[in-house]
């Protein structure tokens, strides 16, 4: 639908009842807003586009990103018969029917057809199957959509005949042009001059979702449609409309590294229910999951280290499980890791120790591998004495003896210092009872 087309004719009644996403959806390529890495002029997809000959894709993103309208604007470039179904509600037997008009376009009318799965991760391995030999002949085209991650939702043999596209979500500035173009191009938000009073209001209720944000640009037009123009967007308009409030946080500013800054903190002092609180405040404030989970996997090692090692195994599982999951649900996993690590024992004792090794290698950074450590892999370096008198730990018993393996220079030096927290106290004993000859573990006065 093209309500901004001089060729197309739309009564006014009839526009009205359109939604203003559709009635904003671009039609070609060069109107569409966003992912200019993927779909931007002289990329690979673009440029087959244009040559009418690209492969079959799946767009793989969050609700909002133009996942739909790149796939209408694909057909519309190439002139293909373009069906679009929902795999919630399409069967095999829908399938097997548009396989027979694909065939009939190709054979009698020599034309492309694109089939347009939305969310394709539904269709089940029989579904899925149906499609792999009409795509793989070029019978028709497959687009497919999903918010999840197709690797684990479509199946092998189908996903090595498709390419696969992320659309992330869109950013401010991109939402921001959006959002221009329908003030200036829309004849309803134009007659009743729209403008737009708090940005930064709307880019939050907007969470990278361009159709969220013309939702609910749409909503607060009906709101206010007895004022007479020009009508201001207000941050009060827009939380109304929205029915959520609006919680200042810019991603860039101050106040996100304030929010970040008591959430690492509550989890270094063991308070669960701070770090939750202040985790929740970032959440809704529209803070990246992603972020959050990539700073609690830094916080496993920098403040519990092998206090409990099973800490970080956690923290990556769930930033693997945020990624997987996606937003709203991947808030209970950050919430239950961010539980455990702050009820886990701390140390920050390997923190401390390559902060202390990475400072003697700035002062003394030319001093040199000693000779029974180094590699001997020819006949020369042997004859240099490369690996003379080195001796395997595993020919020991319990594995270990009593060897130098710092420069002649750090002899002695200690740099990890166990504590005397969880795991860390046992690693601390079995350390000071292999090294006991040297003190090395035991002699507090070197720390």
């Amino acid at each position: 639908m093209d309500l901004f087309s001089q060729n197309k004719k739309v009564s006014g009644q009839e526009e009205k009842n359109v939604p203003l996403a559709e009635r904003c959806r671009p039609r070609t390529l060069e109107e569409f807003i966003g992912h200019e890495e993927i779909v931007g002029r002289g990329t690979v997809l673009y440029e087959s586009i244009r040559k009418n000959h690209f492969p079959s894709l799946i767009l793989w993103g969050p609700p909002g990103v133009g996942k739909t309208t790149l796939a209408r604007i694909i057909a519309r470039e190439v002139d293909a018969d373009f069906i679009p179904i929902s795999a919630v509600t399409a069967g095999v037997a829908d399938i097997r029917k548009i396989i027979d008009r694909a065939r009939k376009n190709r054979t009698h009318l020599n034309k492309t057809t694109i089939l347009f799965i939305d969310e394709i991760h539904r269709f089940n391995k029989a579904q899925q199957d149906a499609l792999l030999h009409v795509v793989e002949d070029g019978t028709l085209t497959l687009i497919g959509a999903t918010t999840e991650n197709p690797s684990f939702e479509v199946i092998a043999p189908l996903l090595s005949r498709c390419q696969i596209y992320q659309m992330k979500p869109l950013s401010d500035h991109h939402i921001r042009r959006i959002i221009e173009n329908a003030l200036k191009k829309d004849n309803q938000l134009r007659e009743k001059q729209v403008k737009i009073g708090d940005w930064n209001s709307l880019y939050l209720l907007a969470g990278g979702d361009a159709r969220r944000a013309l939702n609910v640009i749409e909503k607060a037009v009906d709101l206010l449609a007895d004022q007479p123009p020009p009508i201001t967007l207000t941050r009060e308009v827009l939380e109304k409309v929205a029915q959520q409030k609006i919680l200042v946080y810019d991603k860039k500013g101050d106040y996100h590294y304030d929010l970040i800054s008591a959430f690492i903190k509550s989890v270094r002092g063991s308070d669960p229910d701070a770090a939750i609180y202040w985790m929740a405040r970032m959440l809704a404030a529209g803070e990246d999951p992603k972020f959050i989970a990539r700073r609690m996997i830094i916080l496993a090692s920098e403040d519990i280290g092998n206090a409990d090692p099973q800490a970080l195994t956690l923290a990556v599982d769930c930033f693997t499980a945020v990624t997987y999951i996606g937003m709203p649900e991947c808030q209970i996993v950050l919430s239950q890791t961010a539980a455990y690590l702050a009820a886990a024992p701390k140390s920050n004792a390997a923190y401390r120790a390559i902060k202390m090794a990475l400072d003697d290698v700035q002062k003394e950074p030319e001093v040199t591998v000693p000779l029974h450590l180094r590699n001997a892999p020819t006949g020369l370096m042997r004859q240099l004495d490369y690996g003379k008198d080195y001796q395997y730990a595993h020919d020991f018993e319990e594995h270990f003896l009593q060897e130098h393996y710092l420069p002649e220079e750090k002899k002695g030096k200690v740099y990890y210092y166990p504590t005397e927290m969880g795991k860390e106290k046992e690693i601390k004993e079995r350390l000071a009872r292999l090294w006991a000859g040297w003190k090395k573990y035991s002699d507090k006065s070197k720390k």
